[in-house]
């Protein structure tokens, strides 16, 4: 009977908090807004921030600001799509900084050898187990060690490691597009 009413009784709470985080939706929009510079942009981040709220709903402690709580997590969301772009955008690319020969060079190629050199990034990521896979693929997505860690319960070090060990294994797979690349500078 108690276990009942505990449950019950969080359940309850549950749906206040999604009450309350509802109700700031409008307020959340114009933050983002104000990030993004695009409505359709804006809310996606809003969607993303919401999913999060409730996905994370066990980490939000009664008496903390939930404005500012939904805030952080919009702006760390902003901030890791912000992170992946720019990893996406040098998966390949070695260099820190790009020429404006680099420049020329890739607005002559065309998409089909995108979509060729893709494929051959979705294979080498295929080839990778799942215990290097997950971790490298959420740390590729903008998440943080330490939340790697606690979605997989394992140590710091060990998603370190693991990650290491896929950006080995995706260069050796990858190799020919690093050769490529010397050949063209």
């Amino acid at each position: 009977m108690l276990n009942y009413f505990l449950i019950k009784n969080e359940a309850m709470n549950k749906i206040e908090f999604s009450n309350k985080v509802v109700q700031e939706t409008g307020a959340l929009t114009s933050y983002a807004r104000y990030f993004t510079r695009d409505p359709e942009n804006a809310s996606d981040l809003v969607q993303d921030t919401l999913l999060k709220a409730f996905s994370y709903y066990n980490k939000f402690r009664e008496g903390t600001n939930l404005q500012a709580w939904l805030y952080t997590i919009l702006k760390n969301t902003f901030i890791n799509y912000y992170r992946r772009k720019v990893k996406t955008n040098s998966l390949i690319v070695k260099s820190e900084a790009l020429s404006s020969s680099d420049l020329y060079m890739s607005s002559l190629r065309n998409q089909a050898e995108g979509k060729f050199v893709m494929k051959d990034i979705e294979y080498a990521l295929s080839k990778l187990s799942e215990e290097y896979y997950y971790p490298f693929t959420m740390y590729y997505e903008g998440y943080k060690y330490h939340e790697i860690a606690e979605q997989f319960q394992i140590p710091i070090g060990t998603v370190k490691t693991r990650i290491h060990m896929a950006r080995q294994q995706l260069k050796k797979t990858l190799k020919p597009y690093a050769k490529a690349a010397d050949r063209k500078v």
